[in-house]
């Protein structure tokens, strides 16, 4: 949740990095509204939000059934074999430059290993998940929320 200096409140993922990204005109990250680029920005937005976020969450819960979980990391690793083949286009999600699609992609992907779920085969993911990995400013944050030494 991001709450503004008014009192207003922002409440999901992408919503809030798009207006953050909008509002420090970081086009980039998300690009210019009405423009193609933006549109496919959103749209991964959406597929790692409903189609990846959402499918981990089953995997965290202790009381999903084992076989339950089971056949639910079966079908995320099928998205993830999917994403894989995406990557081979280049090297984020939209071609060759960053934006805040890749960034909430990062994330997720990171909860792989919390899940057991076995991704270290999936070449383009990993390549993604290294590059990502090295950029100043996510190498900033990740030491900001303790994840690195």
């Amino acid at each position: 949740m991001l709450e503004l200096a008014d009192g207003f409140r922002l409440t999901e993922g992408p919503v809030i990095a798009q207006y953050i990204a909008d509002q420090a005109q970081a086009t980039q990250l998300m690009p210019a509204a009405g423009t193609m680029a933006r549109y496919r920005v959103m749209e991964w937005q959406n597929y790692v939000s409903t189609e990846l976020h959402k499918s981990f969450t089953p995997l965290f819960h202790n009381d999903v059934d084992t076989n339950a979980k089971a056949a639910l990391a079966a079908l995320l690793r099928k998205k993830m074999e999917w994403l894989d083949a995406q990557l081979q286009h280049g090297p984020y999600l939209t071609g060759e430059h960053f934006t805040a699609a890749d960034a909430y992609l990062f994330v997720v992907l990171g909860w792989a290993k919390f899940v057991k779920l076995d991704i270290s085969d999936l070449a383009h993911l990993q390549a993604f998940l290294h590059r990502v990995a090295a950029r100043p400013a996510v190498q900033a944050a990740m030491r900001a929320e303790g994840l690195l030494g």
